[in-house]
């Protein structure tokens, strides 16, 4: 299939990463984690958020985000998020169903919340009529591509602990964010103060798996059943592990962000090269934002494939990812030019 802008999801395994299931494919190793693949994953990611986290891994990124979420809530808590946040957006109702709890979602032109508005929603604790405000989530890098600050994250961090809720960070694109910012893992999650990170790699190299990272080690307690009772007890475990040891060895992660990154600043550059494209979002991970004329896209989708965001406003995305080139991105550019060219 011909590369595209659709989403950094469509992209290939990176060779290392298949290398390294090539290799954790000899023998037998005892099943649901208990292999040296594993325990050598789990302790790379404590050497990275610190020793008393606890490290869990799972299929996908949703189950990330909501077994994480229903480890650290009960069914009359509410989860406070922005309204293009992915547990609000695209799961398919998976977190209130399984969490039971309300998703209390924050408007945002930007995808992200801030303690004013989140303080909004901090009221009727006690109150058996209410739903009590349990969990702060946030994405990093967000949904439309932009960045919390590490400041930011510790702010809500901080009002969330001083109301007695926790932090939980969506980090499916949490590598981009990283190196946008210049910043470890450590110190934009342990350091700030979050409780609860899903960390993902599918985006970003990764042939499929996530990790769910409790900072917060009491929430793990019990966390071994709410996993097998979600069904996302890998019995051949050793698969997801290997390839987050190859994702951290040697920053693989991060030259494959850092190449993300830097093709969507060339397609951000190019594009505003283009009169009467409005980028609509800063490019600051791997994801561009833009207004096009609605009548030019299905052409262009099939050039290069990718979604329409916004349909009311012919907002559309476009994702890189570690395998985009400049040959992909000057070529969808100066398709785009032609096109809007053919409608003077």
């Amino acid at each position: 299939m011909k590369r595209g802008f659709a989403s950094d999801n469509n992209a290939p395994v990176h060779p290392l990463i298949m290398d390294a299931l090539q290799r954790a494919n000899d023998g037998h190793c005892i099943a649901y984690g208990d292999d040296l693949y594993t325990s050598r994953a789990v302790e790379k990611i404590k050497e990275i958020f610190g020793t008393s986290s606890e490290v869990f891994f799972v299929f996908t990124g949703t189950a990330a985000n909501v077994l994480g979420l229903t480890a650290a809530t009960r069914p009359f808590n509410s989860i406070v998020c922005a309204e293009t946040a992915h547990i609000h957006t695209d799961e398919c109702g998976a977190p209130e169903r399984f969490t039971g709890c309300k998703i209390l979602s924050i408007p945002t032109g930007n995808g992200k919340i801030t303690p004013a508005q989140v303080t909004k929603h901090l009221h009727g604790f006690g109150f058996e009529h209410h739903s009590q405000p349990g969990v702060v989530s946030i994405t990093q890098a967000t949904e439309l591509g932009t960045l919390y600050t590490l400041q930011e994250i510790k702010e809500l961090a901080e009002l969330a602990h001083a109301n007695g809720l926790l932090l939980h960070v969506d980090g499916a694109r949490l590598a981009n964010a990283a190196v946008a910012l210049s910043c470890s893992f450590g110190d934009m999650i342990t350091g700030t103060g979050v409780d609860i990170l899903s960390f993902g790699g599918t985006k970003n190299g990764l042939m499929y798996g996530e990790a769910i990272v409790f900072l917060n080690s009491q929430l793990a307690e019990n966390f071994k059943y709410i996993r097998k009772q979600g069904m996302q007890l890998a019995s051949k475990m050793r698969y997801i592990a290997a390839q987050f040891d190859a994702y951290l060895t040697n920053d693989l992660w991060k030259s494959l962000a850092e190449h993300a990154n830097a093709m969507a600043r060339l397609l951000a550059q190019e594009v505003a090269k283009i009169p009467g494209i409005q980028i609509t979002q800063p490019v600051q991970a791997n994801g561009v934002f833009a207004i096009l004329p609605p009548e030019i896209i299905p052409q262009l989708q099939k050039e290069y494939f990718f979604y329409v965001w916004d349909e009311m406003r012919s907002e559309v995305r476009w994702m890189c990812s570690w395998d985009t080139t400049e040959e992909d991105v000057l070529r969808f550019t100066e398709i785009l030019s032609k096109a809007m060219e053919s409608r003077k």
